[in-house]
């Protein structure tokens, strides 16, 4: 009898857990992107570049890394006074980390980052592998 339920549930089951092995796509927000904390946090992931460089501007400060082909790879965006905490204070820069045109990560920070108009490239190089000198360099796992 448990054998039968435990199959009549699997049968019921197993459709919410296939998968089609394609990721479900999120469709662009549309509208203005709100700037208190908890809004921006879950609609700024649906937002590309463009959209936020049309509603803020440039940003204060934009690093950007580059590709082996010459395309923007990695940026990270600093805007100053963008974005409210939950009391209505602004925090003096929101930093927002890019791989390729979407953001991948916020921070809010209640300190000034750097200068106005700081902008640099950096060349995207693969990191050369790192192999120990010597086998007393390899730290040893005392369990």
């Amino acid at each position: 009898m448990k054998a039968l339920l435990l199959a009549f549930s699997l049968a019921l089951t197993a459709p919410a857990f296939a998968e089609t092995g394609e990721a479900p796509s999120k469709p662009l927000f549309r509208g203005e992107i709100p700037t208190g904390e908890k809004e921006f946090v879950e609609v700024i992931n649906e937002v590309n570049k463009q959209q936020i460089l049309d509603q803020f501007g440039e940003p204060s400060i934009r690093n950007d890394v580059m590709g082996p082909d010459g395309s923007t790879e990695i940026s990270v965006w600093h805007y100053k006074y963008l974005n409210t905490d939950e009391n209505g204070e602004y925090y003096k820069t929101t930093e927002l980390d890019f791989v390729q045109d979407k953001v991948v990560m916020v921070v809010f920070m209640n300190h000034d980052v750097g200068e106005e108009g700081n902008q640099q490239s950096i060349p995207l190089q693969p990191a050369p592998p790192s192999e120990p000198e010597s086998f007393s360099d390899v730290p040893l796992l005392n369990l």
